[in-house]
């Protein structure tokens, strides 16, 4: 009996404890409720659904910005926008630069826990260049020795020189010297996956509960075509640079419905602001909108197996025809620049200057000879206007406003100019990619960010045999060009073969480049740390909000 009364004592004073609070911190504060901190989760939209959430197998930037903060390569950027090491704790570079030896980091590990070792990045890289993978983006691995040979079934996959030398050392032996290849460590098709899980699960990356990574955040939710969830990492090696506590991504196409959202506070950044807000901000001088500045082209495809696109004088006579000047200023309104080639402003040529200046201007706008041009062509094709008029043709682009406007001006130019018809068309941006990949399209939307500060991130995408080639130009004598380009670090050759290759191809213009990108976007007053590099989305790993 003793013992029950002693007991019930114990377990009543514990009550009387719990009750009392008597050594909760509540005490410190005047008998006040404590609460935890509110949760830092930063609210955005990713204006399209993501294709793959694979670093294999994605290839856009609808994509690329996601992973860039699920993922991380042996580099990365940190904090102020600098490229440094990642996963890499340090790198030694050989004195001919053709290899590298990088040491992995202590105590890095994937979100389920698995040590991150060098045999993931060689599993990693062979994968993506493994022709079976079909990997859009395989080419920019081409740098390293075998690589090109083993992806496009000419070599053995035993002949790419990427070597985990043990758990924590990789050796990468290139085919010749590349000044930028740090920086594509950084790139995503170059992050490391899980080797375990992936062969475990080969569909490992459709579903949150089966997605593993290595970044500062995680998946943890996916509603396709609806919603994208990630959460901090707490794995990761860095976290404690990392103040959100996870970001939320709306999957939204709608520019206006977005921007509609970011007013309504339901979004504290937006990265797709509608034209027309652009200009409204500017002129009010919003201290929310960024400029961002953004190495990249936006053009037009012209497909080449549909008549008469086949023929060049057609092509030129279309590009002549388009006012650029009147599209960045009165459409776009972004601070967006004519396009005057394929290569934008930004990077350096063989003496320091800028690629762009020092090739000086290759479109032109002139409306009597693109009138002239595009009707010689068409009798060269033996097709009257009237024909033309009647194919149906379109103009093919992904759902956003800024992208049907410039269509619109662009079709009225044609019209205006040349005296044809043409149409246009409006699908979600993967079917875009998709249709453009099959050649279902006469005219089509495009553009293409740069992976890298060189101007071969450009011209390397109109090589015969490059994936991104969606007109299939197919020049030998460019081709030649681009290939001198890629197989010397002799910059005053590599330079001169490049600026070659752009004349030439502005000569055929099976694309039209239309501007050079600017990224406008806009952060909310309480966001902190928000910055942009020129080859990415507004980076977000580092972002703050202050309540």
């Amino acid at each position: 009996m003793k013992k029950k009364l002693v007991s019930f004592v114990v377990v009543l004073l514990a009550l009387v404890m719990i009750v009392t609070g008597c050594s909760s911190p509540a005490d410190k504060t005047g008998g006040k409720n404590t609460e935890s901190p509110k949760k830092k989760i930063l609210r955005a939209n990713n204006g399209s659904e993501p294709g793959s959430l694979d670093p294999a197998l994605a290839q856009g930037t609808h994509e690329s910005w996601i992973l860039e903060n699920i993922f991380e390569g042996l580099m990365t950027f940190n904090e102020n926008g600098e490229l440094v090491e990642g996963m890499a704790e340090n790198y030694k570079i050989s004195e001919d630069e053709i290899t590298y030896t990088f040491t992995l980091r202590d105590g890095i590990t994937w979100t389920n826990g698995d040590p991150v070792t060098a045999e993931d990045f060689e599993y990693s890289w062979k994968r993506v260049l493994a022709p079976e993978t079909a990997s859009g983006y395989a080419s920019i691995l081409y740098c390293i020795k075998g690589a090109e040979a083993y992806n496009t079934g000419k070599g053995s996959v035993d002949d790419v020189s990427v070597t985990a030398l043990d758990e924590k050392t990789l050796e990468i032996t290139l085919e010749i010297p590349t000044a930028y290849f740090l920086e594509l460590t950084a790139f995503y098709t170059y992050f490391p996956i899980n080797k375990n899980v992936v062969e475990e699960n080969p569909d490992w990356a459709k579903d949150p509960a089966t997605h593993v990574s290595n970044g500062p955040f995680k998946l943890v939710e996916w509603k396709h075509n609806n919603k994208i969830v990630l959460e901090k990492n707490e794995h990761y090696y860095n976290k404690k640079k990392i103040k959100l506590d996870g970001i939320d991504l709306d999957i939204l196409e709608d520019q206006n419905t977005a921007w509609q959202k970011y007013r309504g506070e339901e979004y504290d950044l937006l990265i797709d602001v509608p034209a027309s807000v652009v200009d409204q901000l500017k002129q009010t001088g919003s201290p929310e909108l960024e400029i961002g500045l953004q190495v990249g082209t936006y053009y037009y495809n012209i497909n080449p197996d549909v008549r008469p696109f086949n023929n060049a004088k057609v092509r030129k006579g279309l590009s002549m025809a388009i006012d650029r000047e009147m599209i960045v200023e009165q459409v776009t309104q972004g601070g967006q620049i004519p396009a005057v080639g394929v290569v934008p402003p930004g990077m350096e040529d063989e003496n320091g200057n800028d690629f762009r200046k020092s090739t000086g201007d290759l479109i032109e706008y002139n409306t009597e000879e693109a009138k002239k041009l595009f009707d010689e062509g068409l009798t060269e094709e033996g097709m009257a206007i009237e024909k033309f008029n009647n194919s149906n043709f379109v103009i093919l682009y992904n759902t956003a406003e800024s992208q049907r406007k410039i269509a619109e001006a662009i079709q009225e130019m044609w019209r205006e100019v040349l005296g044809i018809k043409i149409g246009l068309e409006n699908v979600d941006f993967q079917t875009k990619l998709k249709r453009e990949q099959s050649g279902d399209y006469q005219v089509s939307r495009s553009g293409w960010m740069g992976d890298f500060m060189d101007p071969i991130t450009f011209l390397g995408l109109w090589w015969s045999e490059c994936a991104f080639n969606d007109v299939k130009y197919n020049n030998p004598e460019y081709d030649a060009l681009i290939k001198e380009a890629k197989s010397t670090n002799d910059q005053n050759v590599r330079m001169a073969a490049m600026k070659k290759a752009e004349a030439i191809l502005m000569k055929d213009m099976p694309v039209i480049p239309i501007y050079f990108y600017t990224q406008p976007f806009t952060v909310k007053s309480n966001v902190s740390g928000v910055f942009k590099v020129p080859v990415r989305y507004p980076t977000i790993t580092y972002a703050d909000i202050i309540e």
